[in-house]
């Protein structure tokens, strides 16, 4: 059974980078993965795409983009209707916070891999 569907936007084919693990994180904790990234290539077997695409039943967003890389990806996101977007540490934005809250989606400021690690995910 898969769990939540979670795009990861921003992920990083560098192993050293936050969203490689939570890309590893979330397969293995049997969480439907996708993902958007500056270059294509593979990460637990999961594609990373260089272009939005326009995925359908996206559960969960979380961010790894800093928030001025964030503004370009407003209607996209927003678009996707998920029912939340997490902001990883470095990626805080208020102006996006109250952008999400007016359409109705939830906004979590938290760490993917704790709220993994803790099973609050």
């Amino acid at each position: 059974m898969k769990g939540k569907k979670t795009l990861v936007l921003g992920a990083s084919l560098k192993p050293d980078r936050y969203s490689n693990s939570a890309i590893h994180r979330l397969v293995n904790s049997n969480q439907e993965v996708v993902a958007i990234g500056l270059r294509s290539g593979e990460v637990a077997g999961i594609t990373i795409h260089t272009f939005l695409t326009s995925f359908e039943d996206i559960h969960t967003v979380t961010l790894y983009l800093n928030p001025s890389r964030q503004k370009q990806y407003y209607d996209y996101i927003i678009g996707l209707h998920p029912e939340r977007v997490i902001f990883n540490p470095g990626t805080e934005n208020p102006e996006f916070y109250n952008v999400l809250q007016e359409a109705g989606i939830n906004v979590e400021v938290a760490c993917t891999l704790v709220l993994l690690s803790t099973n609050q995910y």
